[in-house]
Order: structure tokens, then sequence, then C-alpha cells
């Protein structure tokens, strides 16, 4: 059973406590969840930095990085005394600095198909934002065999996009979900997916997209709205616009 909100926590989430559709009930969620974060980078930063104000119990960071000085346009969890030091530890360390309720388990290491059944175990939520195809897959499939719902980012230059995966769940007309496959059925050719050290992102569009990422895993922890199963929201940085697919 969940301990109950300190005097100190009460105070801290108070515009979550009086907040109708949250409440006093939906931060006792908030703090018994754990959330598995896959990647503390662009992405990864405002995952990071909102679940961990929000009270979510216990963040799992993976990543296998270490800081480096490019990093810092975007990856607002990293600081300049951080370069060199591991991605996972670093947001460690941001983390209890923001809020020492916050349990950080860090796992330096990248998700693969040997690791991601025990480091995801217990997870109540997974939020991936790597740049990498395999490492999505990889998290994506984890999060079905596990029956966890998977909150999935992207970012390009001046755009991105965000969508949940839960195929062991279904809608109202009884139909499971669709499953990562169904939104990207092949694997792309080297060169399709061009990483952000080759075409460059602008660093306020990864806030955007990780912000929009925390707000679909504090939606499903909590039970709040309806959450992007389904949905493909897109997002156009230079015209300001978004545009939602079905799949």
């Amino acid at each position: 059973m969940t301990e109950p909100l300190t005097p100190e926590e009460t105070r801290r989430y108070a515009r979550h406590i009086v907040l109708k559709g949250v409440g006093g009930e939906g931060q006792q969620k908030l703090k018994a969840a754990r959330a598995g974060v896959i990647g503390a980078g662009g992405l990864g930063s405002p995952v990071i930095a909102y679940l961990a104000a929000a009270g979510v119990g216990t963040l799992v960071i993976v990543d296998d990085d270490a800081v480096s000085l490019s990093n810092l346009q975007r990856q607002i969890v990293h600081r300049s005394d951080d370069i060199g030091r591991a991605k996972a530890e670093s947001a460690e360390g941001f983390v209890a600095a923001l809020n020492a309720h916050v349990e950080v388990l860090p796992v330096v290491a990248r998700l693969d198909g040997g690791n991601a059944a025990s480091v995801l175990a217990g997870c109540d939520v997974i939020i991936e934002g790597t740049d990498r195809f395999d490492s999505r897959l990889v998290a994506a499939e984890a999060g079905e065999a596990l029956r966890v719902p998977v909150v999935s980012g992207a970012v390009s230059m001046f755009d991105g996009q965000v969508t949940v995966f839960a195929p062991h769940r279904q809608d109202a007309s009884g139909r499971a979900y669709p499953r990562f496959r169904d939104l990207y059925p092949d694997d792309p050719e080297e060169g399709d997916l061009p990483s952000c050290e080759v075409v460059g992102v602008l660093g306020a569009v990864t806030g955007v997209i990780g912000t929009l990422m925390a707000m679909e895993a504090i939606k499903l922890i909590t039970g709040l709205g309806e959450p992007l199963l389904g949905r493909l929201l897109l997002y156009d940085g230079r015209a300001a616009r978004f545009t939602e697919l079905a799949y």
C-alpha cells in the first residue's frame, strides 16, 4: 500500500491536489508509480524533469552515453560540470536536487533484447526517446511482452512526433490497440533516419515533444484523459502546427 503523502509533499504537489481529475488520489498513483525512461538526452530530459517534478515515485533511467558539450543545447537535465559523466547518473543528480521524494535507478547500458525484460520489470509505463530505431523497437516489444504501455517520441530538425503503444489494451469495440510494427512494418534503410548529429535539431523542439511525452505518461499513470493510442501526433515547429494521424 502506498504511504500517505507527507505534509511537505502535500505542499509540494498542492496544484495537483486541487486539480480536478488528479487530486489526492492521482498524486498517490504518481507516488506509487515506477516509470522506465529510455534515453536521458533531448527527449528524455524534459520527461525526467516533469515526471520528477510531478512526484513519480521511481524513475528507471537507461542510457549508455556520456554527456558531451554539444548535448547542452537541448538536454536540459545536464550541466557543463557533467561533461564526461554518464547521462543516467547525471540525470540522477538533477532529480535529487529537484525532488528528494523521487527514487532514481540509473542504468548505464544500452537497452537491448538481453536486458530489456529485467531492466523494465515492474514499470507501470515506459517512455522511450532514443534516436536509434533498433532501441525503439526493443522498448516497444518489451512493453508489449510486459503488458506495459510505451510512450514513444522522435524528433528531427524542426519537427517531432509522439504516440502510445499498448497492444495489450482494447478500444471500445474490443479491438487491440496497434503495436509498434503496425506503424513501422519495415526496418528503415541506413540513411533513411539521419541522426541529429548529421542534420541537426532545434533544441526547443525536443522540449515540445518531450513535454508531450511526459504528459502522456502522467495520463497513463493517473487514468486521466485519452492517451495517444492508435494516434500519431505530429508537430511542425516552423509552422507551429499539430497534425494527428490515426493508424
